[in-house]
Order: C-alpha cells, then structure tokens, then sequence
C-alpha cells in the first residue's frame, strides 16, 4: 500500500515538498482537471512511482495542496486583521482589506476554492471537502468578529455572517473575472452598510 503524507506542510520530505509545490502552481495556474500527474512528477524533477508513494494519488494531492492553501489564507487573514484591525467593528472591514492584499499578491485567476469546486463537484472528494471546511470557516471567523463589534443577537449575528461571505466571495469571483472596477472596495463599502443595520439599537 502506498504511503499517503499526512504530515504538516513544514514537514514533509524533500520530495514530498517539491511536488506539492508543483502541483499547488499547475493546479492554480492551469486547472485541476487539466493537469495529470505525469505532468506534476516531470515539473518536480521526481519520479511518478514518488509521487504516488508520497502521497497515495491526485486525489490526495489535490486535497493537501488546498489545505495547504487553506493553512496560508487563514494565517494571512488573521494576522491582517490582528495587525490592521483597530476597533471591533474596524477588525470586521480589515478582513476585506486583507482580501484585497491577498488577490493582488496571490489570486490573478480568483479564488482557488472557488476554482476547485467547479471541478470537483462529487462532495465526497477530499479536495471538495477541504474547500467546504474553508468556507466554513470563513464564515465562522466572520460571525466570530460581527458578533464582537456588536451583533451581540444570535440572529442578528447569522444575518451578519451570511451577508459577510457573500460579499467577500462575491467579490473575489468579480475580480477573477474582471468585470468590476474595484469588487472589493464596493464590497467594503456594502459591509459597512451592513454592519451598520446588524449593530444599530
């Protein structure tokens, strides 16, 4: 049976770790479906017997290099916020700063969640999982911060959240596309509006 690495990014071996870079760039790059393993062994400088050793098969890569992916955005969102943030409610729109930071260095073709689950659409997939649980998580951080700054109602608070994540995945999906100006700033701008109703008396 083949060894499938369940070990976290920083420690992987050196293989492992050079094809997950690999894949994590043709995956975003050229799209998951187009992309074979053959292709990922040649860029990685491995072998094909490597890769499956290391990480079972596509499914599992696929499905390490969005955690991955996940472990960096979480990481990048938090430390913006904990860094940008100033009041509550500021912390709140830092998370849209931040997503606009995020895009600019790393996202020219969108969300790589978003681009994953179009492909994957069998939610029994390991990638399709690890995007769900992504999402979720966004929007559990964003209730955590509506809640702070004042969306104290349990009500209020889901209202808020769902607005929130629609907003912010709304406007990364406009910036992929290129079809809006500044989908970010306008969704800045509507989550301030929002925020204003979730916390008024």
């Amino acid at each position: 049976m083949s060894r499938v690495s369940t070990a976290p990014p920083d420690e992987l071996t050196p293989g492992a770790r050079k094809i997950l870079d690999a894949a994590a760039t043709l995956f975003y790059e050229r799209g998951i479906t187009a992309v074979g393993v053959d292709l990922i062994a040649k860029e990685a400088g491995v072998t094909k017997k490597t890769l499956y050793d290391r990480f079972g098969g596509k499914d599992a890569l696929i499905a390490a290099y969005l955690r991955e992916r996940d472990q960096r955005w979480r990481a990048w969102l938090t430390e913006w916020v904990d860094g940008h943030g100033g009041d509550a409610r500021e912390r709140v729109l830092a998370t849209f700063d931040a997503l606009a930071e995020w895009m600019l260095r790393r996202d020219p073709r969108g969300c790589g969640f978003v681009n994953a689950a179009a492909e994957l659409p069998d939610p029994a997939h390991p990638g399709r999982r690890a995007v769900t649980e992504q999402k979720r998580w966004l929007r559990g951080y964003l209730y955590e911060l509506g809640a702070a700054a004042g969306a104290g109602d349990p009500d209020r608070a889901q209202r808020l959240a769902d607005e929130l994540s629609l907003l912010h995945e709304g406007a990364t999906v406009l910036h992929g596309l290129g079809v809006a100006d500044d989908p970010v700033g306008t969704a800045r701008a509507l989550a301030e509006e929002a925020l204003e109703r979730a916390t008024a008396p």
